[in-house]
């Protein structure tokens, strides 16, 4: 391999075996249309998940099906998490466009086939639908975030990942929760069917608007005759001439694992203090959702603002104190102890505020501020000519190390008890940031600043 230049330029790479043209530049675009886009796409990206996670959960649970067999919507899940191994693919061959339009087509016959299930028996074949729904769902976030890396510049990564948290998490809601409230009105039937027609709508707006459908990012005349294999082996190859390289696989490992360590425990907490259903699902659940998005969009604009750098640092940090407020709200005579009373408009009802209430808001809130920033990092690294396989590979990274954390994080609750533990989680928050004085120079070199 051959270093042409320097090693944190994107696009400024060649390979001794494969030689690569320099990446068009992308057709312009303005910011408003840009970020319209990424509220389309990731809207898109997110009703699968609500609708595997919630809903068909719920639809299993009320037809009977045994737990033991809901939890096979775990595995079914797993391409979501495996994606990178068929990413080269989306690199390789057709458009992105292409690749979502014919993802979401595949998708929306798997719920056809889903509501002419919905009435019989569980059988092999609404399982066998369910696992094609969840590889179409996840080659579709393939070319999504493919697409979003090509389109976007550097200096709006920030405010383009608020949007696209909160773009996100309203699309698994209306397939979720949504979801559940359409299916007691009409059934599960039409319900499916409808999920359905919405991916359709999803599909012809990309068909009709050329801004969802511009070209690819120029590549060589070796590269368009290369395998998959190839594209796989060169994508990482042009990561890894990165000066920081060990840095940054590190940071992506450790930056959001606290959040990962401490997230699984969270609603064992509440019903350690003996919450109800109501309480856990209105303050985490909704107002939890609401504060993450609002987040999600104050630390996107905080990154667009100051920049990628400074933004890890600061709303990082910020993510990392906020875990102290789980440990304020486990310490001995604080978890129903009542703080203030809200009085309650046109009752003459006072609802008791907890500790525990302003530490999920709060964590829910800072999540979302962490975000942004870590979102727009791992994108920002990425060469747009194997932009799908690249931030596949961090977000496998990102992923493998939730899963070890939280599997980690039930065993610090049996050893430790819920007040160590999440102070702990505070502690783990802060490795990442021994690693920024690798980290802050190469974002200030793709920054250009």
């Amino acid at each position: 391999m051959v270093d042409d230049g320097d090693p944190g330029e994107q696009g400024s790479l060649s390979f001794s075996a494969t030689s690569v043209a320099e990446p068009a530049p992308c057709p312009s675009l303005s910011l408003t249309l840009k970020l319209v886009m990424v509220g389309v796409l990731y809207f898109a990206e997110g009703i699968p998940f609500g609708f595997i996670i919630t809903s068909v959960n719920a639809y299993l649970s009320g037809r009977g099906v045994p737990p033991e067999q809901i939890g096979i919507l775990s595995l079914l899940s797993l391409p979501w998490s495996l994606k990178f191994f068929w990413s080269p693919l989306v690199d390789r061959y057709g458009l992105r466009s292409s690749w979502i339009i014919g993802a979401q087509g595949v998708m929306i016959l798997c719920l056809l086939g889903l509501a002419s299930l919905v009435s019989g028996p569980v059988t092999l074949s609404f399982w066998l639908l369910l696992a094609m729904l969840c590889l179409g769902s996840a080659t579709q976030d393939l070319a999504i975030d493919a697409y979003t890396i090509d389109f976007l510049e550097t200096k709006e990564l920030g405010i383009a990942n608020g949007i696209r948290s909160g773009s996100y998490r309203f699309g698994s809601l209306a397939a979720g929760s949504g979801l559940l409230i359409l299916s007691d009105v009409v059934g599960w039937r039409p319900a499916f069917v409808g999920v359905g027609v919405l991916f359709a709508a999803l599909a012809i707006t990309i068909l009709t608007f050329r801004s969802f459908r511009l070209p690819r990012a120029a590549s060589g005349p070796d590269q368009k005759h290369d395998s998959p294999l190839a594209i796989f082996t060169n994508a990482l190859k042009s990561l890894s001439t990165h000066s920081s390289f060990w840095a940054v696989i590190l940071f992506v490992l450790l930056y959001k694992a606290g959040d990962a360590m401490m997230g699984i425990m969270v609603i064992p907490f509440w019903k350690h203090l003996s919450f109800s259903s109501t309480q856990i699902g209105l303050v985490s659940g909704m107002l939890g959702s609401v504060a993450t998005t609002l987040g999600g969009l104050l630390g996107g604009w905080y990154t667009s603002r100051f920049g990628i750098g400074i933004s890890l640092l600061v709303l990082g940090l910020i993510q990392a104190v906020f875990h102290l407020g789980y440990w304020l709200a486990a310490l001995p005579g604080l978890g129903r102890l009542a703080l203030f009373h809200l009085p309650l408009p046109f009752v003459d009802l006072a609802v008791p505020f907890y500790p525990i209430y302003l530490a999920s808001v709060g964590e829910s809130l800072a999540v979302g501020l962490g975000y942004a920033p870590f979102m727009a990092f791992m994108m920002s690294l990425c060469d747009k000519r194997f932009s799908a396989t690249q931030y596949a590979f961090f977000v496998f990274l990102f992923v493998l190390s939730g899963r070890l954390m939280g599997f980690v994080g039930g065993f610090g609750v049996k050893y430790l008890g819920f007040a160590n533990f999440f102070f702990v989680t505070f502690l783990v928050a802060l490795p990442a940031f021994a690693l920024l004085p690798w980290i802050l120079p190469l974002v200030r070199q793709i920054e250009g600043r």
